[in-house]
């Protein structure tokens, strides 16, 4: 009798063992992450040369958490936190949160698409960035960085009390909006976001447009944008278009940028805005052209290359100012494994200055360079390993 009620739990475990173990493969957490560290040379940085350990240059150094948990009927609960770091001092990144680079939750679903809540990229660094229509904020990383990151190619700010949405694709077409709130009583459009894109897929083929509008970015705590992270202004519009077709050894892109900021009052990497006599900035307005490639010798080996013209059209209360930047990047890189990789950099950039008595007039390869330059040509060098896992 002992041996028989011995047989029937049994019986019962493994059944229930079966289930625990179904249940347990519907849900899934994933630890990642990456690590960029290298050496840089800059040639001008206010006149003096500068030698420098520095960390996430190409690829901003980051661990992070993602997951799912299925719902079932193609239904799943998504989560992802992810965090900035350095590695030369192990100080937290963007504004030394927890969780700068990515912190959201949300639902997502193969026949309506994925709604999610929290801190995220914005949309034009979804269609171009991601897409890897620009080098900047894809391959290549800050060596290749629009001017004074007019345009957050190169993510220096995330969308805060963001919700986002982002459709099916269909026939390659995937659509995406968002909305920052301002989280204000009394100020809805205080330090808020808004933005869209489209992107399209077909074969070797891809195509974005985006657009986004921020008003009063940056000018109070706890809004959409934090302020400092690029401009502080009373209203912003990004528009950008891209294309990049991959053939059997080389990737081409090129890509067009407008950026309008109105009532500007500083740049996260503009030291001096003040203009001589005190005039008052009505507004900066800047183009980006952008073509770019990537040749690969082999599977672990390729070329990089990226040249990006920008015009700017600064407007002040009693002048206008036009300068102009041409800028170069290459980037060799060799993938040891499929986690370790090693590559060199160089960049050079040269401003056509409008002689404004500001630091529209110098050189600066943001990001990468030690600082800006004492005139108009800055030149900057990198030996550089990531690693992933």
């Amino acid at each position: 009798m002992m041996r028989r009620r011995g047989k029937f739990k049994w019986a019962l475990c493994v059944p229930a063992m079966l289930l625990a173990s179904a249940a347990h493969a519907q849900q899934s957490v994933t630890l990642y992450g990456l690590i960029d560290e290298g050496l840089n040379f800059t040639s001008n940085v206010g006149g003096h040369t500068a030698y420098q350990m520095a960390s996430g240059d190409t690829f901003g150094s980051r661990w992070g958490l993602k997951g799912a948990e299925d719902l079932g009927g193609g239904n799943k609960a998504i989560f992802q936190l992810e965090n900035g770091f350095n590695v030369n001092n192990g100080r937290l990144g963007q504004d030394s949160s927890m969780f700068g680079r990515q912190a959201f939750v949300g639902l997502s679903s193969s026949q309506y698409g994925t709604l999610t809540l929290g801190r995220q990229y914005d949309t034009s660094v979804d269609a171009l960035g991601f897409a890897s229509l620009t080098a900047t904020g894809s391959w290549a990383g800050d060596i290749n960085a629009h001017p004074f990151d007019n345009d957050n190619a190169d993510w220096d700010f995330r969308v805060n009390n963001a919700v986002k949405y982002t459709s099916p694709t269909y026939n390659g077409l995937t659509a995406e909006a968002m909305y920052g709130f301002s989280n204000q009583p009394g100020g809805f459009s205080n330090n808020r976001v808004w933005g869209a894109t489209l992107n399209y897929q077909n074969g070797g083929l891809t195509a974005a447009a985006s657009y986004l509008k921020l008003n009063n970015g940056g000018f109070a705590q706890g809004g959409a944008v934090n302020p400092g992270d690029l401009f502080d202004s009373a209203s912003q519009q990004d528009i950008g278009i891209g294309a990049s077709y991959r053939f059997t050894h080389v990737l081409v892109g090129a890509t067009y940028s407008h950026v309008d900021v109105y009532d500007p009052v500083s740049n996260a990497w503009l030291d001096n805005t003040n203009l001589p006599g005190g005039a008052a900035w009505d507004s900066w307005k800047f183009d980006n052209f952008e073509i770019n490639a990537q040749y690969y010798f082999t599977p672990t080996v390729w070329l990089g290359a990226g040249y990006t013209f920008t015009m700017a059209h600064l407007s002040s209360s009693d002048a206008r100012y036009v300068p102009k930047w041409h800028q170069i990047g290459l980037m060799l890189d060799y993938d040891v494994s499929k986690r370790t990789s090693l590559y060199l950099q160089g960049a050079y950039q040269h401003v056509v200055s409008a002689h404004t008595g500001t630091s529209f007039d110098d050189a600066q390869i943001v990001d990468a360079s030690a600082g800006a330059s004492a005139g108009v040509n800055q030149t900057v060098f990198r030996l550089g390993m990531i690693h992933r896992f």
